[in-house]
Order: structure tokens, then sequence, then C-alpha cells
């Protein structure tokens, strides 16, 4: 366990905070949370940084408590196992998710710590971590699909001092930068995290000169038990004793085998929620395994249920006992050591689906249908004309599902802080020309709300390289719901210079590319929610003239409509009418076909082998090597 060592070692006094001073204070934490991503994006070089904002701020109370944030603290499991100190003018560092419990989830993920000390005493903490585009290992972007340990994933940071009582250790620095492809780009990337920290310690500092320190801690506590007492109502009026179970999978592992199962059953137990994940298959050995912090899962659940439910809240740690999280080791979401985890964002994004099919059997009216639930990736390096390096790593975006309030969004970010890369960074700084951004009609299922359509991206490569891909949702679709359909599944296809096609896997490494290749890169579309011959044909009309439906689409809303959106109404009305007489009974859940029926028509409809049933033996010895 960490020690903390402080000059002051005085207690907090806890004191009464008036409303005015309390939303003050909540709000000037807002804002620093707000001023670190601005800082961010300002100094970092990556384009998943800077530009896509693959990174995450917290700022916790003096007990490591996420007061604001996104993904919950991780300070707590860090001083739970951390052997050192922790002092005035210490910054840590780290990137290895098995010293914190998968709090960061892949090595790619480094993240710095910075302890805020006032008059001797340690009053709070800010942290940041972010994706580096490289960090070594056996591929470039350092996130091989195929790796079968975390050692090939690239170098991996045990916590240390990047700082040690204010001075810089500029030798370890030196050692870190050595082993990775683009060290002027991590370089630049760790200093923004630096700067960004440091930020919000000099914010804390200022309003604890403001208000007082007791004023400030007591505030904290305040916000904490705040959250602790809505989440506790929410819970209350949600989630009944009665268990719940729901199920969703990932495609495949990369390496040929799949689907793999995320299975998890819910219930109350007095004031608490049980999340429990029995049932879940075993990890992998391939390196889609998800290192799920316990912490990080009950964030996602109060997220969820804050979203949905009261969005006004403002979470953070402050409900945490109220969620008993159960996860099996050796499990796919809890895998042993040395198991690789680079390609662990379809089942982070998973998650958040499997989290919607529970919450949601209770009250179907608040149920969302699957969607955007990866971050798919495209990776693409190579020498430019002058025999300059270039390395590319860009998250694609895809349908965010249908929701109870409206159709989902188009080509959207299942992440609210994430944003595309443009098009003219791309062309600027890579040899590559953007020849197709668009959205792919009829993608997303239909639904009284549409599922949001998935995006085409075609990219053509001016100069002969390597790209990888990962993705999912290509073999097992985005489920429907409350009568609505699934979404259309993801497709890559590499198109050479004679027109020749081929179908790629979505999940794929070094592959080699030659100069005027093209790569369609399409995502996949959000499943619908409700009865899609609920919908307004008007509607459905204009959307045909967006290009976001066709005309043959606008029959699975049994809408006839012409290439100028012109609704036939008599049609419509006939069409409708024919269609509700021969379908069956509406379901909660529409999953379409099967696992079976799926790997039966997997070649048929997707052009790609079916996936193979896991080998669990072969993942056991694996993980024991």
């Amino acid at each position: 366990m960490a020690q903390i060592i402080q000059n002051n070692e005085a207690p907090f006094n806890k004191v009464d905070i008036d409303p005015v001073t309390l939303d003050i204070i909540e709000n000037a934490l807002r804002n620093a949370r707000v001023e670190m991503d601005a800082t961010l994006v300002r100094t970092a070089m990556s384009p998943g940084i800077r530009e896509q904002g693959d990174a995450f701020p917290l700022i916790a109370d003096h007990k490591g408590r996420m007061i604001v944030g996104q993904f919950g603290s991780y300070i707590g499991a860090f001083l739970d196992g951390y052997e050192g100190t922790v002092e005035e003018g210490d910054m840590i560092m780290l990137s290895d998710p098995y010293s914190v419990g998968g709090a960061i989830s892949h090595s790619n993920d480094w993240l710095v710590l910075l302890p805020v000390f006032k008059d001797g005493r340690l009053i709070a903490y800010t942290s940041m971590f972010g994706h580096q585009s490289d960090i070594g290992g056996k591929v470039p972007g350092s996130m091989p699909i195929d790796a079968t340990s975390i050692f090939q994933e690239g170098v991996r940071i045990p916590p240390i001092k990047l700082y040690k009582q204010g001075q810089y250790n500029e030798e370890v620095f030196k050692l870190i930068m050595h082993q990775v492809r683009t060290p002027d780009w991590c370089a630049a990337d760790l200093n923004a995290l630096i700067a960004s920290c440091t930020v919000a310690r000099n914010r804390v500092v200022e309003m604890a000169e403001r208000f007082g320190d007791d004023v400030l801690v007591s505030a904290c506590e305040e916000l904490l038990e705040r959250n602790y007492k809505a989440m506790k109502s929410l819970i209350a009026s949600s989630i009944g004793k009665e268990p719940v179970t729901f199920e969703d999978y990932i495609c495949d592992d990369g390496m040929g085998f799949g689907p793999y199962k995320i299975k998890c059953t819910m219930w109350r137990e007095g004031d608490k929620v049980v999340l429990d994940f029995e049932g879940t298959d075993p990890q992998s050995p391939a390196s889609i395994n998800f290192l799920l912090n316990e912490n990080m899962l009950r964030m996602f659940f109060g997220i969820y249920m804050i979203m949905v439910f009261d969005p006004q809240i403002l979470f953070n740690d402050g409900y945490y006992d109220l969620i008993d999280v159960r996860i099996p080791d050796g499990s796919l979401l809890k895998p042993k050591f040395p198991a690789a985890l680079s390609g662990r964002t379809h089942a982070l994004g998973r998650i958040f689906d499997v989290l919607g099919g529970l919450l949601g059997q209770k009250t179907p009216e608040f149920l969302n249908a699957a969607g955007f639930s990866s971050s798919p990736h495209l990776f693409y390096s190579g020498f430019d004309k002058r025999g300059d390096y270039f390395q590319l790593f860009q998250i694609g975006f895809g349908g965010i599902p249908g929701r109870p309030l409206g159709d989902g969004p188009d080509g959207h970010s299942l992440w609210p802080g994430f944003t595309n890369v443009p098009n003219e960074f791309l062309e600027r700084y890579f040899p590559m020309v953007i020849e197709k951004y668009e959205t792919v009609a009829d993608s997303g299922g239909a639904g009284l709300h549409r599922g949001g359509n998935g995006i085409k991206m075609s990219y053509r490569f001016l100069e002969p390289g390597q790209i990888a891909i990962h993705d999912d949702r290509w073999f097992v679709p985005p489920w429907g719901v409350n009568g609505g359909e699934p979404g259309m599944r993801a497709r890559k296809i590499l198109e050479k210079p004679d027109g020749t096609q081929t179908i790629l896997p979505n999940k794929i490494e070094e592959l080699a590319v030659e100069a005027d290749d093209v790569l369609h890169f399409i995502t996949w579309g959000g499943g619908g929610w409700g009865d899609p011959l609920e919908r307004d044909p008007e509607l459905v009309g204009k959307e045909i003239v967006q290009g976001l439906v066709t005309v043959e689409g606008a029959r699975r809303y049994g809408v006839v409509a012409s290439e100028r959106g012109n609704v036939d109404a008599e049609a419509t009305s006939s069409l409708r009418a024919s269609m509700k007489a021969k379908r069956p009974a509406l379901d909660v859940f529409n999953f379409g076909p099967d696992i079976e029926t799926l790997r039966a028509r997997c070649e048929e409809e997707t052009g790609l082998p079916a996936p193979k049933q896991p080998q669990w033996k072969r993942a056991a010895s694996v993980a024991a090597e």
C-alpha cells in the first residue's frame, strides 16, 4: 500500500456548505475538467488525442474518489497496490493495465497521476490518461489483434515517478521513448497529459485558497453524498429484485474463432444492485480480452442510469457502494496475466449494449437498441516520398442506436467527447486521399425511430505500406427493440487499381497495400426502436431525398415513394395493412437469426467464412505459458 507523506497531518473539518457555494464549486470543478481537455488538444500531436479526443480527465478528492471525470476513479486501486511513497512534487506515470486492476484497459493508454498538495497537506488528485498511437511491439500502432501475450503489445510501464519531489526524471523518459516508433508524437502527447494535470492542480489550489481547504473538502463530500442519494433512489425505482439476464456477442477474435459471449445477470438486494457476469465466455487466446475494472463498470452503469432516467445528475464516485460487481476470474472480462489486451475495445463497447439490454427489460419504454458498440480502428503505416516514416491510427464512427426519444445519429461516436479526424488533416499529414465520406443508406435498423446509419469512408493510398483493421458487428448484427429491426453489419473491401475487389476480414493485421489501392471502410448501422410501420411516411420520403433511405429501403417501413420522396399515400396504406397481417407479434428484442443460422449463411451474406467455435482449452494453455 502506498505511503502518503504529508508535512501537515491536521484532519479536515466538516463544515456546512450553502447551496450557492456548492454550486460554484461544482461548476468550477466542471470547468477545470473542460480546461484539462482544452489544454490537451492544444498540446498533443497525434490525431487520436489531438483531433479525436481519445483521452480522459479526472479530478478526485483527497481520498482518491472521482468528483468529475468519465471512467471513474482508479486511484484507490492504485494506492492499494503501489509500494512507494506519494509526496508533494511527485507525478506518477504508468501504462500497465494489470498494475491498476484494469483501470486503464490496454498498454496504449498512458496515465499521469498528480497528487495535489497545499500547505503540506494532500487535498486532491488530478489525472489524465490518453491513447498513444504507438508504444512499440510487434506491429505499428501496437495493437496486434493476433497477440497471445501482453508482452507482444509494446512497452509496459509500471507505476514510476516521472517527477520526484519536483525533480524531473529525464532518464526514464528517454528509456520509454526509445521503445516506440513515433517518439516525437509520444513525447508531445505525454507532455500534453502532464500539462493538463498541472492546469487542474492549479485550479484546485485556487479553489482551496478562495473558499478554504475545509470548505472545498466538505463540498466534495456533499457532491458525493448527493450522488449516492440520487442513485439509491434510481436503483429502488428502476431495478427489480427478480433477476434479469442478457447476453451479447463479440463476433470473432481475429484468429478465426467466435463469437464470444458476454453475459450478465442483474438484480437488487436491498439498496444495492448486483451485476454478475457468470456465464461469460473464458478468456481468448487473442487480444480481445477486456480487463474490466469494477469501478469502471460501476461508472458505466451509473452513466447509463443517469442519462436514461435523470440526466441532470452529476455522476461521480459517490454511489459505488450501491453496486456489487461480480466478474469470474479467467473470463473474457477478467483474463489472467499475461493475457493480451490490446483489442479490448470491442468488449468495452459491447458492455453498453449489455447494460442497455438489462436495464430496459423492466421498462421497455426506456430501452435503447444496440448500436455503436465498438470503436472501429484503421492503421496505415509506411514511408512517404521523402523517406519519412508515417503512421496513422484513426477511430471510425458508426450508427448510434434508435432511442425512446428519437432516431440514432448517423455516423457518430458512442463516446460523447469524441470527434472525427477531419479529412483535410488526413490528407495533409498522410499520403492518402479521402474519396468518399458518406452515410450508408438503409444501414440503420428500421423502426418508429430509425437506427443511425453507418459510414462509408473510401481511402485511396498514395504510397505503399501496410494497414490493419479492427472492427466488429460484421457477424452478429446490432439488435433492434420494441419492434425495431437489426442494423446492417460492417464490411471492409479492398479495391485494386484495375477494379478488382477483395472482401477483407474486419480484424486483420499487416496487410500490404500498394499506391492507388482503395479501402472501402464500411461501419455498421444502429438497431431500430419501435414499430417501423408507425414511422411518419412523409419523414421517410424526406430521408429518401437526403440519401438516408432508398426507395427500396422505404418499403421496410411500409412506405411506397418515388426517388424524389413523393409518398403514395394509398399504396402505403395498403402495403402497411398487408405487412401487419402477415407478420408475427413484435418482440421486445429482435436479434435476427440465431448463431447457428448466422454461421450457415455467413459466407453467402458476408463473403467471409464463419468464425469457428472458440477453443477454451487452447485459451487456458496460452494463459498458463
